[in-house]
Order: C-alpha cells, then sequence, then structure tokens
C-alpha cells in the first residue's frame, strides 16, 4: 500500500507565510472609507494566495503532494457587513496560479470549511448561509482550475436532540444543494456525534465518498472497529468520487493527553497509527492521509522519521511510503 501524508494548511517551518491573514470586524467597521476597507481586505486576500503559493513551493521541495487550504483565504467573505462583496473573479489571476501549480505538481487538495457549515440544521437560514460558504470554496476551486477529485470535506452535523431524525434531514436537505457544490462533498464522522458507521451510512445513502477520521472514531464509537467498515468505506471512493482511481483520503490525529481525547497532539502517535495501516494495506493499493497534528508539516516529517524503522516500511521520498504486505 502506497501511502502519502499531507498536511492542514500551515506551516511550522517556513516563516511569514500565513494563509489566513485577516482583519477584524471591529477595525473594518472602524475604517469610514468602506472603499479603501474594502481594497484592503483584496489585498489581504492577494497575501493569503501568495502565502498559499509559497506553502505549495515548500511542499514540492519536500515531495508533499497532500495538502489542505485554509478556508480564510479572503478575510470576511460573508460576513453580513459585507453583503454582496465577493472579490473571487478579480483574484482569478492568483488562483489559478495556485491551481496551475498544484497540477503542474500532481498535488491532491481541498478544502474544509469550518463547522458551522451544516446540511442538516432544522433553520433555513443556516441552511442557506452553509450552502452559501459551500459555494464560494467551489468557486475557489473552479478559479484554480481544479477538477471535481478536489474536495470540500464536512461533517453531517449536530443531532438537535433527535439523531436519528438528524440523519435523516441532512438526507433530505443535502437534495437542495446545488449539484456542482455536491460533486465536491465528502463527508467525515464526528468525534461527538455521527460515528463512522452512520457517517457511512448517510454517505451511501446520498451518494459522496467518505473520509474517515480515525482519532473521531477512536472517541466515539459503538463498538465496531475501524477497518471492519473500510471496504464499505473505500468502496464510496470507487463509486462516488468521480474518479475511481482516486486513492481515499483519512484523517490522522492523536490525543493530546488522557484528559483531553478529543484535542489533537502536537505530533502523531506512530503504534496506533501503524496498526491501522497495516491492517487496511491487503486491501487498499493507495492511500492519502491528512495529519491533522498541531505541529503540521514538522509532525508529518517526525512521523516519517519514525516509520523509516519499521521492517515492513520502505520509503519512497520524504514524504510518502509503502507498506509491505
Amino acid at each position: 500500500m502506497i501511502v502519502r501524508l499531507g498536511y492542514v494548511a500551515m506551516s511550522t517551518m517556513v516563516k511569514n507565510a500565513s494563509p489566513s491573514k485577516t482583519m477584524t470586524v471591529t477595525n473594518f467597521a472602524k475604517l469610514t472609507d468602506r472603499e479603501a476597507a474594502i481594497r484592503k481586505l483584496e489585498r489581504i486576500g492577494a497575501e493569503n494566495l501568495h502565502n498559499t503559493l509559497r506553502l505549495l513551493r515548500h511542499n514540492r521541495a519536500y515531495d508533499i503532494r497532500v495538502y489542505r487550504f485554509s478556508s480564510r483565504l479572503i478575510p470576511l467573505i460573508g460576513h453580513s457587513l459585507l453583503e454582496g462583496w465577493n472579490p473571487i473573479a478579480d483574484l482569478t489571476p492568483d488562483f489559478a496560479e495556485i491551481g496551475d501549480y498544484a497540477k503542474q505538481h500532481n498535488m491532491r487538495v481541498s478544502f474544509h470549511p469550518d463547522h458551522f457549515t451544516v446540511i442538516n440544521t432544522p433553520r433555513k437560514d443556516i441552511l442557506k448561509t452553509s450552502i452559501e460558504v459551500l459555494e464560494r470554496h467551489v468557486q475557489m476551486l473552479e478559479a484554480m482550475g481544479l477538477d471535481e477529485s478536489a474536495k470540500c470535506n464536512i461533517h453531517i452535523g449536530g443531532t438537535y436532540g433527535d439523531k436519528k431524525a438528524a440523519g435523516l434531514r441532512f438526507i433530505q436537505q443535502f437534495q437542495t444543494v446545488p449539484e456542482p457544490i455536491r460533486r465536491r462533498i465528502t463527508l467525515e464522522n464526528d468525534d461527538k456525534t455521527f460515528t463512522a458507521a452512520e457517517t457511512l451510512d448517510i454517505c451511501e445513502k446520498v451518494g459522496v465518498p467518505m473520509v474517515l477520521d480515525i482519532h473521531h472514531h477512536e472517541v466515539n464509537h459503538t463498538g465496531e472497529a475501524a477497518w471492519d467498515l473500510w471496504p464499505r468505506i473505500m468502496k464510496t471512493w470507487t463509486d462516488y468520487s468521480g474518479f475511481p482511481d482516486l486513492p481515499p483520503k483519512i484523517h490522522a490525529s492523536s490525543p493530546k493527553d488522557d484528559k483531553n481525547i478529543r484535542s489533537h497532539a502536537d505530533y502523531i502517535e506512530p503504534a496506533h497509527f501503524m496498526k491501522f495501516l497495516r491492517t487496511i494495506a491487503p486491501l487498499t493499493p493507495s492511500l492519502d492521509v491528512m495529519l491533522e497534528a498541531k505541529m503540521k508539516d514538522s509532525a508529518l516529517f517526525q512521523l516519517i522519521n519514525d516509520f523509516q524503522r519499521k521492517p515492513d516500511v520502505k520509503m519512497i521520498d520524504q514524504a510518502s511510503f509503502e507498506v509491505t504486505v
């Protein structure tokens, strides 16, 4: 099984390269010249896109081909104070440069809109806002010129006092999401609400791939092992991703400590993660892994260093390896 490792948004190694620089709502409201304030937001957005390209170049230097963009590339977009403002079209050359670089170097990129993006909400206003958030993310991917293998990952949402009804509501309301957005969606199991088994059931019903978060599964399950679900999870990628050869993607992290089991640690505990990889390896030709460790790319390299000493691991490059079976 070929495994490629990636990380989320920020680098701990590349200095002064935040892709999430912003302006507070308070500071925006203080600026009396609205047009000048908006131009400043656009300049910050352009700087975030420039830093994103810097990070992709860093990733290429270290053979990292899996990366999640920051969802805060354009500060305050979607805020009520800026209703109707959408500079994505104006920033298309910057987005296109990022997309061209990702395509040129065979990078798998994605977004993960925040937890306020909930399709199963009982409130119509929040559903509308959530769809608008997803639409903007898809607009950014389209501005990059990326095909639908570049996905937007979300959770199913809250239980709202009745998990069964909340799951059914997701299925019903997902059908109201415009089809170009639906084709970009993946669903992830949650650490408190919808388990991996429940998320998988819904993925199969609505026809989208599932991103298994193995840390979330460890703290929220009903007794089933993650690898027992794995053949069905793999099939969601084959059947629903639109790209039958696109490797399944998982999330990996480790608990911060015994008292904070849901919080992410700085690094990945290698033994537990390797047990999962060894178990699924006979079934899985290739796998992409998004590491959600606090130390970002530093955690990735530490994990590579840990795995170099494993007898059943063959290093391919600086960020990928083969688990032999």
